[in-house]
Protein backbone atom coordinates (compact mmCIF):
# COMPACT_ATOMS: atom_id res chain seq x y z
CA UNK A 1 0.00 0.00 0.00
CA UNK A 2 1.38 3.19 -1.08
CA UNK A 3 2.47 5.81 1.37
CA UNK A 4 -0.05 8.98 2.42
CA UNK A 5 0.49 11.70 0.36
CA UNK A 6 1.34 14.12 2.88
CA UNK A 7 0.98 17.24 -0.03
CA UNK A 8 2.09 18.06 -3.13
CA UNK A 9 4.64 20.73 -1.73
CA UNK A 10 6.62 17.63 -0.05
CA UNK A 11 6.40 15.35 -2.56
CA UNK A 12 8.15 18.23 -5.06
CA UNK A 13 10.50 18.93 -2.91
CA UNK A 14 11.49 14.87 -2.73
CA UNK A 15 11.90 14.62 -5.96
CA UNK A 16 13.09 17.98 -7.67
CA UNK A 17 16.29 19.51 -6.80
CA UNK A 18 16.53 22.75 -5.00
CA UNK A 19 17.24 24.92 -7.98
CA UNK A 20 15.12 23.58 -9.98
CA UNK A 21 12.37 23.38 -7.87
CA UNK A 22 12.43 27.42 -6.77
CA UNK A 23 11.38 27.80 -10.51
CA UNK A 24 8.58 25.45 -10.09
CA UNK A 25 7.13 27.36 -7.46
CA UNK A 26 7.13 30.17 -9.31
CA UNK A 27 5.62 28.24 -11.94
CA UNK A 28 2.56 27.42 -9.53
CA UNK A 29 2.66 30.38 -6.90
CA UNK A 30 3.98 32.57 -8.48
CA UNK A 31 6.02 35.30 -6.23
CA UNK A 32 8.22 34.00 -3.67
CA UNK A 33 6.44 34.61 -0.07
CA UNK A 34 8.50 34.62 3.20
CA UNK A 35 8.29 32.65 5.98
CA UNK A 36 7.57 34.89 9.19
CA UNK A 37 9.64 35.01 12.11
CA UNK A 38 7.45 33.53 14.59
CA UNK A 39 8.40 33.92 17.83
CA UNK A 40 10.34 30.22 19.20
CA UNK A 41 7.59 30.32 22.48
CA UNK A 42 4.93 30.23 19.74
CA UNK A 43 6.36 27.06 18.18
CA UNK A 44 7.05 25.59 21.46
CA UNK A 45 3.58 25.78 22.55
CA UNK A 46 2.09 24.50 19.01
CA UNK A 47 4.03 21.19 19.45
CA UNK A 48 3.13 20.96 23.03
CA UNK A 49 -0.41 21.32 22.03
CA UNK A 50 -0.38 19.38 19.42
CA UNK A 51 -1.17 21.18 16.17
CA UNK A 52 1.57 22.51 13.10
CA UNK A 53 1.77 26.45 13.03
CA UNK A 54 3.24 27.96 9.95
CA UNK A 55 3.15 32.05 9.00
CA UNK A 56 3.96 33.24 5.83
CA UNK A 57 4.25 36.88 4.72
CA UNK A 58 3.16 39.27 1.36
CA UNK A 59 4.86 42.46 0.84
CA UNK A 60 3.19 45.07 -1.06
CA UNK A 61 4.65 48.10 -3.40
CA UNK A 62 6.30 50.97 -0.88
CA UNK A 63 4.12 54.15 -1.48
CA UNK A 64 5.69 57.76 -0.72
CA UNK A 65 2.19 58.97 0.80
CA UNK A 66 1.10 56.39 2.65
CA UNK A 67 2.21 54.06 5.94
CA UNK A 68 2.43 50.48 5.31
CA UNK A 69 -1.27 48.91 7.00
CA UNK A 70 0.02 45.36 7.92
CA UNK A 71 -2.54 42.69 8.90
CA UNK A 72 -2.03 39.30 10.08
CA UNK A 73 -4.47 37.21 9.44
CA UNK A 74 -5.15 33.30 11.33
CA UNK A 75 -6.34 30.34 9.53
CA UNK A 76 -7.50 27.55 11.68
CA UNK A 77 -8.22 23.87 9.86
CA UNK A 78 -8.36 21.31 12.74
CA UNK A 79 -9.51 17.91 13.67
CA UNK A 80 -13.06 16.92 16.12
CA UNK A 81 -11.61 15.92 19.26
CA UNK A 82 -14.06 13.64 20.21
CA UNK A 83 -15.67 10.68 18.68
CA UNK A 84 -19.05 11.39 16.97
CA UNK A 85 -20.64 9.36 19.29
CA UNK A 86 -20.03 11.13 22.48
CA UNK A 87 -22.48 13.82 24.08
CA UNK A 88 -23.06 16.64 21.72
CA UNK A 89 -22.27 19.01 24.56
CA UNK A 90 -18.81 17.05 25.31
CA UNK A 91 -17.89 17.17 21.66
CA UNK A 92 -18.65 21.13 21.76
CA UNK A 93 -16.41 21.97 25.03
CA UNK A 94 -13.61 19.85 23.44
CA UNK A 95 -13.66 22.04 20.38
CA UNK A 96 -14.02 24.94 22.36
CA UNK A 97 -11.05 24.20 24.42
CA UNK A 98 -8.80 23.05 21.44
CA UNK A 99 -9.67 26.57 19.36
CA UNK A 100 -8.66 28.31 22.44
CA UNK A 101 -5.32 26.93 22.41
CA UNK A 102 -4.72 27.85 19.04
CA UNK A 103 -5.83 31.04 19.31
CA UNK A 104 -3.83 31.73 22.55
CA UNK A 105 -0.86 30.67 19.99
CA UNK A 106 -2.26 32.97 17.06
CA UNK A 107 -2.13 36.05 20.03
CA UNK A 108 1.30 35.23 20.26
CA UNK A 109 2.20 35.30 16.59
CA UNK A 110 -0.14 39.31 16.76
CA UNK A 111 -2.73 37.98 14.86
CA UNK A 112 -5.08 40.20 14.23
CA UNK A 113 -8.22 38.97 12.34
CA UNK A 114 -8.73 34.60 13.17
CA UNK A 115 -11.31 32.78 11.14
CA UNK A 116 -12.18 29.04 11.96
CA UNK A 117 -13.42 26.01 9.77
CA UNK A 118 -16.94 25.43 8.21
CA UNK A 119 -19.12 24.37 10.87
CA UNK A 120 -16.35 24.54 13.38
CA UNK A 121 -18.25 23.62 16.70
CA UNK A 122 -19.46 19.96 15.27
CA UNK A 123 -18.57 16.64 12.80
CA UNK A 124 -18.97 17.34 9.18
CA UNK A 125 -21.74 14.97 8.86
CA UNK A 126 -24.39 17.31 6.71
CA UNK A 127 -23.86 13.80 4.03
CA UNK A 128 -25.39 11.91 6.03
CA UNK A 129 -28.68 13.34 5.27
CA UNK A 130 -29.38 12.43 9.01
CA UNK A 131 -31.73 15.01 11.41
CA UNK A 132 -30.22 13.19 14.77
CA UNK A 133 -27.88 13.91 16.56
CA UNK A 134 -26.47 16.70 13.89
CA UNK A 135 -29.22 19.27 14.24
CA UNK A 136 -28.29 19.58 18.29
CA UNK A 137 -24.88 21.37 17.46
CA UNK A 138 -27.01 24.37 15.83
CA UNK A 139 -27.28 27.15 18.36
CA UNK A 140 -28.07 31.25 18.27
CA UNK A 141 -25.61 33.42 16.22
CA UNK A 142 -25.84 35.99 18.43
CA UNK A 143 -25.86 34.62 22.16
CA UNK A 144 -25.83 30.87 21.60
CA UNK A 145 -22.17 29.54 23.89
CA UNK A 146 -19.96 29.68 20.77
CA UNK A 147 -21.05 33.36 20.30
CA UNK A 148 -20.25 33.76 24.04
CA UNK A 149 -16.79 31.86 23.93
CA UNK A 150 -15.93 33.61 20.69
CA UNK A 151 -16.82 37.15 22.73
CA UNK A 152 -14.29 36.40 25.50
CA UNK A 153 -11.61 34.81 23.15
CA UNK A 154 -11.72 38.07 20.83
CA UNK A 155 -11.85 40.77 23.49
CA UNK A 156 -9.13 38.70 25.17
CA UNK A 157 -6.66 38.78 22.75
CA UNK A 158 -7.75 42.61 20.27
CA UNK A 159 -8.56 40.02 17.71
CA UNK A 160 -11.70 39.64 14.75
CA UNK A 161 -13.10 36.22 14.97
CA UNK A 162 -15.09 34.48 12.10
CA UNK A 163 -16.95 32.02 13.70
CA UNK A 164 -18.88 29.44 11.04
CA UNK A 165 -21.80 27.62 13.02
CA UNK A 166 -24.69 25.72 12.49
CA UNK A 167 -27.39 28.59 13.32
CA UNK A 168 -30.50 27.78 14.87
CA UNK A 169 -33.05 31.14 14.24
CA UNK A 170 -35.47 30.73 16.69
CA UNK A 171 -37.04 34.20 16.02
CA UNK A 172 -38.13 32.53 12.68
CA UNK A 173 -39.34 28.75 13.44
CA UNK A 174 -35.58 27.39 14.29
CA UNK A 175 -34.71 27.52 11.04
CA UNK A 176 -31.06 26.33 10.60
CA UNK A 177 -28.81 27.85 8.23
CA UNK A 178 -25.21 27.75 7.74
CA UNK A 179 -23.74 30.97 9.25
CA UNK A 180 -20.65 32.53 10.03
CA UNK A 181 -20.98 35.66 12.79
CA UNK A 182 -18.41 37.93 12.73
CA UNK A 183 -16.92 39.04 16.04
CA UNK A 184 -14.82 42.43 16.24
CA UNK A 185 -11.69 42.98 18.48
CA UNK A 186 -13.37 44.51 21.34
CA UNK A 187 -15.69 41.20 22.12
CA UNK A 188 -18.79 42.38 20.14
CA UNK A 189 -20.95 40.94 17.46
CA UNK A 190 -20.84 42.56 14.25
CA UNK A 191 -23.47 40.51 12.57
CA UNK A 192 -23.55 37.46 10.64
CA UNK A 193 -23.61 36.39 6.96
CA UNK A 194 -25.08 33.10 5.24
CA UNK A 195 -23.59 30.15 2.89
CA UNK A 196 -25.27 31.44 -0.72
CA UNK A 197 -24.81 28.84 -2.34
CA UNK A 198 -25.31 25.35 -1.05
CA UNK A 199 -24.25 21.25 -2.93
CA UNK A 200 -26.71 19.12 -4.04
CA UNK A 201 -23.91 16.70 -5.66
CA UNK A 202 -24.07 12.81 -4.55
CA UNK A 203 -24.69 12.78 -1.01
CA UNK A 204 -23.83 16.40 -0.30
CA UNK A 205 -27.40 17.35 -0.58
CA UNK A 206 -26.94 19.19 2.14
CA UNK A 207 -30.48 20.82 1.62
CA UNK A 208 -31.63 18.11 4.29
CA UNK A 209 -30.48 21.17 6.75
CA UNK A 210 -30.56 24.49 5.55
CA UNK A 211 -31.49 26.07 2.25
CA UNK A 212 -29.05 28.98 0.71
CA UNK A 213 -29.08 32.14 3.09
CA UNK A 214 -30.70 34.97 2.36
CA UNK A 215 -28.26 37.65 4.11
CA UNK A 216 -26.81 38.25 0.46
CA UNK A 217 -23.21 39.44 0.13
CA UNK A 218 -22.41 41.37 3.37
CA UNK A 219 -19.09 42.79 4.20
CA UNK A 220 -18.08 43.75 7.69
CA UNK A 221 -15.71 46.87 8.74
CA UNK A 222 -13.65 45.43 11.27
CA UNK A 223 -10.37 47.91 13.11
CA UNK A 224 -8.15 45.80 10.27
CA UNK A 225 -10.09 45.64 6.98
CA UNK A 226 -12.57 45.02 5.22
CA UNK A 227 -13.78 41.44 5.31
CA UNK A 228 -16.40 38.79 3.64
CA UNK A 229 -16.63 35.05 4.21
CA UNK A 230 -17.73 33.46 1.19
CA UNK A 231 -18.79 29.81 2.79
CA UNK A 232 -17.41 26.56 1.16
CA UNK A 233 -19.56 25.98 -1.97
CA UNK A 234 -19.62 29.57 -3.01
CA UNK A 235 -16.08 29.18 -3.90
CA UNK A 236 -17.23 27.37 -6.77
CA UNK A 237 -18.97 30.88 -8.43
CA UNK A 238 -16.83 33.59 -10.04
CA UNK A 239 -19.67 35.98 -9.15
CA UNK A 240 -20.07 35.14 -5.41
CA UNK A 241 -16.74 36.44 -5.18
CA UNK A 242 -17.04 39.27 -7.46
CA UNK A 243 -19.85 40.84 -5.15
CA UNK A 244 -18.15 40.64 -2.29
CA UNK A 245 -15.56 42.67 -3.94
CA UNK A 246 -17.80 44.83 -5.36
CA UNK A 247 -18.92 45.27 -1.92
CA UNK A 248 -15.85 46.68 -0.54
CA UNK A 249 -14.21 43.21 0.48
CA UNK A 250 -10.51 43.33 0.98
CA UNK A 251 -10.16 40.18 2.59
CA UNK A 252 -12.42 36.95 1.65
CA UNK A 253 -12.62 34.60 3.93
CA UNK A 254 -13.49 30.57 2.19
CA UNK A 255 -13.86 28.12 5.13
CA UNK A 256 -15.21 24.73 3.83
CA UNK A 257 -15.10 21.46 4.49
CA UNK A 258 -14.71 19.17 1.38
CA UNK A 259 -13.10 16.07 1.01
CA UNK A 260 -9.85 15.26 -1.34
CA UNK A 261 -11.07 13.41 -4.33
CA UNK A 262 -14.12 15.64 -4.69
CA UNK A 263 -12.16 19.14 -4.44
CA UNK A 264 -8.68 18.81 -4.17
CA UNK A 265 -7.68 19.27 -7.77
CA UNK A 266 -9.66 22.72 -7.48
CA UNK A 267 -8.39 24.19 -4.12
CA UNK A 268 -5.07 25.31 -5.46
CA UNK A 269 -6.99 27.19 -8.49
CA UNK A 270 -10.04 28.67 -7.16
CA UNK A 271 -9.36 30.87 -4.27
CA UNK A 272 -6.27 32.27 -5.92
CA UNK A 273 -8.26 32.55 -9.22
CA UNK A 274 -10.74 35.28 -7.40
CA UNK A 275 -8.30 36.86 -5.32
CA UNK A 276 -6.63 38.01 -9.01
CA UNK A 277 -9.76 38.54 -10.64
CA UNK A 278 -11.03 40.79 -7.65
CA UNK A 279 -8.04 42.38 -6.51
CA UNK A 280 -8.58 41.39 -3.27
CA UNK A 281 -6.89 38.53 -0.51
CA UNK A 282 -8.71 35.56 -0.46
CA UNK A 283 -8.27 32.56 2.52
CA UNK A 284 -9.62 29.18 2.09
CA UNK A 285 -9.70 27.03 4.84
CA UNK A 286 -10.53 22.93 4.60
CA UNK A 287 -10.85 20.29 7.82
CA UNK A 288 -8.24 17.71 8.54
CA UNK A 289 -8.11 14.73 9.97
CA UNK A 290 -11.26 11.72 9.17
CA UNK A 291 -14.91 12.01 11.03
CA UNK A 292 -16.06 8.71 11.19
CA UNK A 293 -19.97 8.88 11.45
CA UNK A 294 -22.38 6.29 12.05
CA UNK A 295 -25.25 5.75 9.82
CA UNK A 296 -28.69 4.80 10.58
Amino acid sequence: MAAELVSLEKLLEKHIPAGELREVWRLLYGKDISPLDLPSSAFQAASIRGFELQGYGFEAAVEQTRRPRIVRVGLIQNKIQLPTSAPVTEQISSLHKHISDIVEVAAMCGVNIVCFQEAWTMPFAFCTREKLPWTEFAESAEDGITTKFCQELAKKHNMVIVSPILERDSVHGDTLWNTAVIISNTGAVMGKTRKNHIPRVGDFNESSYYMEGNTGHRVFQTAFGRIAVNICYGRHHPLNWLMYSVNGAEIIFNPSATIGELSESLWPIEARNAAIANHCFTCSINRVGTVSVMLA
